[in-house]
């Protein structure tokens, strides 16, 4: 099944590990077969990395982005994930922490990073 991105101008986005960017105008892409694809918004850099719920987000980008990868930083999110858990009682956070916990497991990740979106989104709304 087809994948259609509509690009704003000059927007940037992670096509199997290469940064693209749109040009001066709207445009769209199709994309015909699996491929990751990970638009600007979605993208975290290293240095944005600073709070728990990031800390869970991030290797997750890394393991849909590159999952060759995924070995290296599974025990990082196992241990980040735990550490959250731990910490939370707030039982749809709870819910979204297993959904990317289910997600990771089953090499599902680009559902795992939109769980773990869900959880930086709800640690944002808390401050």
């Amino acid at each position: 099944m087809p994948l259609k991105l509509s690009l704003k101008p000059g927007e940037k986005f992670v096509l199997n590990g290469a940064v693209v960017q749109n040009g001066d105008r709207r445009g769209v892409l199709i994309l015909q077969n699996k491929a990751s694809v990970l638009r600007e918004k979605d993208i975290m850099q290293l240095a944005e990395v600073t709070t728990p719920a990031k800390r869970i987000y991030f290797p997750v980008m890394m393991m849909y982005l590159d999952e060759t990868s995924a070995p290296k930083v599974y025990d990082e999110f196992v241990t980040r994930l735990t550490e959250f858990m731990s910490a939370t009682r707030n039982p749809a956070v709870m819910a979204d922490c297993v959904a990317t916990s289910k997600h990771v497991m089953a090499r599902e990740y680009y559902k795992a990073l939109m769980s773990a979106r869900k959880i930086v989104d709800y640690e944002e709304s808390l401050t």
